[in-house]
């Protein structure tokens, strides 16, 4: 019997053989942990759409951020929920706002974790858009200077990067521009680049109270079956000054997290979003798979594609189960 010359099986034969051979690394170095805070004291509330999750008032932030950081993940992502909403979205960049008083409760308690902002409206605007409307549309440029002014706003509280999620056209530029003429050169800029109309964003809307009042976001976000103008979001964005790019949704543009790669020098990022934290969890709730196994595939699958840093709500019990297998 004639039998192969290569027998790529020898390489799969245990663990230790595995894992001297192991071609893509997961890292706690390269995880982000999202947290919710909203207005008041002594908050910490479940949502109900996202298990095991939390908002948490500027307060009691502080707690969940130095869990963070003593299991080693290096950075936080904070999304804020107004105490009230008008047309312009005025509280994201007010200065009693619950991000910005979270941030300075973190950044003082715990200086050497990095916090990232979103910078947005949704949440803030009664419209539930990304961007102020004007005649039933959405005005790309008046938005683009509030948006600068929310960034701003950040950096004042204590921000190490703003991250951009709006999708309008030029917002890094209008961002760039502000926080270098106010004096914060090293805040760094992490543009949501290609951020698609996706359906798996539900479970988040619901958290945050950011799902539009009429209409959609697809005039302004990604259309799903493009990759191409992707890449052309991703080149614009970091010639205006973006330091790193995103692509969100994860699991269903892994593709796009891959052409990214091969093409661009920057870091990139990509979102592991609620709808793709709930479907796991719901899957494994069922009994149909098993959880922490079915968690670390889909974070090396990301980071499989090209990902440098991994956004997930899986972020501290990934890091749990990387200290376990130390």
């Amino acid at each position: 019997m004639a039998f192969p010359e290569i027998r790529l099986r020898r390489l799969r034969k245990n663990d230790s053989m595995r894992r001297l051979v192991r071609e893509t690394t997961l890292s706690v170095n390269d995880l982000v942990f999202p947290l919710f805070v909203r207005s008041g004291e002594n908050v910490k509330e479940p949502i109900e759409s996202m298990a095991g999750c939390f908002r948490f008032s500027p307060d009691t932030v502080v707690d969940e951020a130095s869990e963070v950081a003593a299991l080693g993940i290096p950075a936080i992502l904070l999304f804020g929920m107004p105490a009230k909403k008008d047309n312009i979205g005025s509280e994201a960049w007010a200065e009693d706002g619950a991000v910005q008083q979270a941030l300075r409760a973190i950044t003082k308690a715990l200086p050497e974790l990095l916090v990232i902002t979103d910078v947005c409206l949704c949440a803030y605007t009664s419209s539930g858009h990304c961007g102020v409307v004007k005649d039933g549309r959405i005005d790309n440029d008046y938005t683009c200077e509030l948006l600068a002014k929310v960034a701003l706003s950040h950096a004042q509280a204590g921000a190490d990067i703003a991250a951009p999620s709006d999708m309008m056209d030029g917002r890094v530029k209008y961002i760039r521009e502000v926080l270098e003429e106010n004096g914060f050169k090293d805040v760094a800029i992490m543009s949501y680049s290609a951020k698609y109309a996706s359906a798996f964003y539900g479970p988040f809307r619901d958290a945050v109270d950011s799902a539009p009042a009429f209409g959609d976001r697809k005039s302004y976000q990604m259309d799903p079956p493009n990759a191409r103008q992707a890449l052309a979001e991703i080149a614009a964005d970091i010639a205006e000054g973006a330091d790193i790019v995103m692509v969100k949704p994860a699991l269903s543009y892994l593709d796009i997290i891959c052409r990214a790669r091969q093409r661009f020098d920057c870091s990139i990022a990509a979102y592991n979003v609620s709808g793709e934290y709930m479907m796991l969890n719901s899957a494994a709730q069922a009994g149909l798979l098993d959880r922490e196994s079915a968690m670390l595939e889909m974070l090396y699958s990301i980071k499989r594609a090209g990902a440098d840093i991994i956004i997930t709500y899986f972020a501290k019990e990934a890091a749990k189960q990387m200290q376990k297998s130390k």
